[in-house]
């Protein structure tokens, strides 16, 4: 099953790497640009169409790889293939949706609503196939949920998930960078508990962000090099994480004794945080939660003095020292301390940031009066 699963890693580095090239010729003649507005970080002329690879190659990756074991009648991975085959369908189905209206977003674009009704339809279509919080596993206190509160739930977070995932993708790298991460994880925890078809998706998505992460951080703009995600790559990107996330979180287990689900939810933690307390923060100023602004985490750190890169570099780690941390503490205590530590860490932490903006922000003020003084 190994050479399967790195058979389809391989196919996706490879064929997201030779069509995000392509996309960007095509962007350039067609003068398919990302618009500069007061919001945005980026300068220049950068095409936002990278997402447009995401979703043809990880089908064609997955379908290719059931299609050689097909020949070679290899039944042990087929009967994989079936076990999972309503998942599967009905995965390709809601990417399949998600990346239609990406793509109408990113080259018209269409209002919030409309978006926001596709991402509840292809939650239902993931429902459908077995996707369900069906099980919290002690988090205050509840376990097992009734049908008629599981499925509406389930809705609610996984457009919640998707949305998360849309939204950090403020800098370069971030969102790319997150969800590799997330990816890395799952597609190890997947093949440890034997869920090898799962584990083949974490390594699909691993293998098309790779391409993309090069040409959107070390791409150059004046060489026509460089690319942005889009909403096509961060809606299909979250999709496929809130399927990933939400099936390790309902299996029931460990692994080396290491809580499975204190596992699915720790790498999707930091975008997850971000768009609780954004939300919380357009909400308590009387602004339209969905109205986009300039208060995301990446926006508090370059605020704070971090370069891009380093911004982006800050979050990715302390996603990733999140989900190593929250791991070994489960060998320790209960979910809910593990939830409850992670909360006061990340208030910590924003709180430092918001401090460190308003001193840099006062010296820069002592500054100029200064020099207006002199």
């Amino acid at each position: 099953m190994i050479y399967n699963i790195l058979g389809v890693f391989l196919a996706c580095i490879f064929f997201s790497g030779v069509l995000i090239p392509q996309i960007l010729l095509i962007a350039f003649r067609r003068k398919l640009f990302d618009d500069v507005d007061e919001r945005k970080i980026h300068k220049g002329s950068i095409p936002r169409l990278g997402g447009f690879a995401f979703q043809p190659v990880i089908m064609f990756a997955m379908i290719g790889s059931l299609g050689v074991n097909f020949y070679i009648q290899n039944t042990e991975i087929l009967d994989l293939f079936v076990n999972d085959g309503m998942l599967l369908v009905t995965t390709f189905c809601a990417l399949q949706l998600i990346y239609l209206i990406g793509i109408a977003d990113d080259l018209v674009g269409i209002k919030y609503r409309a978006k926001f009704v596709a991402q509840i339809l292809c939650a239902l279509m993931l429902l459908s196939g077995g996707v369900c919080f069906n099980d919290l596993h002690g988090i205050l206190g509840i376990y097992e949920l009734p049908d008629w509160i599981a499925y509406p739930f389930t809705v609610v977070v996984m457009v919640f998930l998707i949305n998360a995932i849309n939204l950090i993708d403020g800098i370069d790298g971030l969102a790319s960078g997150l969800s590799s991460i997330a990816c890395v994880i799952y597609a190890v925890a997947f093949y440890l508990l034997g869920e090898y078809i799962l584990s083949m998706l974490a390594v699909a998505t691993l293998g098309v962000l790779i391409p993309f992460y090069y040409f959107n951080v070390f791409g150059d703009a004046e060489k026509h090099s460089k690319i942005f995600m889009g909403d096509t790559g961060t809606l299909t990107i979250g999709v496929l994480l809130s399927v990933l996330g939400t099936k390790l979180f309902s299996y029931d287990g460990d692994i080396e004794g290491i809580d499975v689900a204190v596992v699915a939810f720790s790498p999707l933690l930091v975008p997850c945080f971000d768009v609780v307390r954004v939300y919380m923060y357009r909400i308590r100023n009387g602004m339209n939660p969905f109205n986009p602004d300039r208060n995301h985490i990446h926006h508090r750190l370059l605020g704070a003095g971090l370069s891009q890169r380093a911004a982006m570099i800050t979050i990715v780690l302390t996603s990733f020292l999140f989900t190593v941390v929250n791991a070994w503490m489960s060998l320790k205590i209960n979910i809910n301390m593990i939830v409850i530590i992670d909360i006061v860490v990340w208030l910590a932490l924003m709180y430092y940031v918001v401090f460190r903006t308003r001193f840099l922000n006062a010296r820069k003020r002592d500054r100029a009066a200064s020099l207006e003084h002199s």
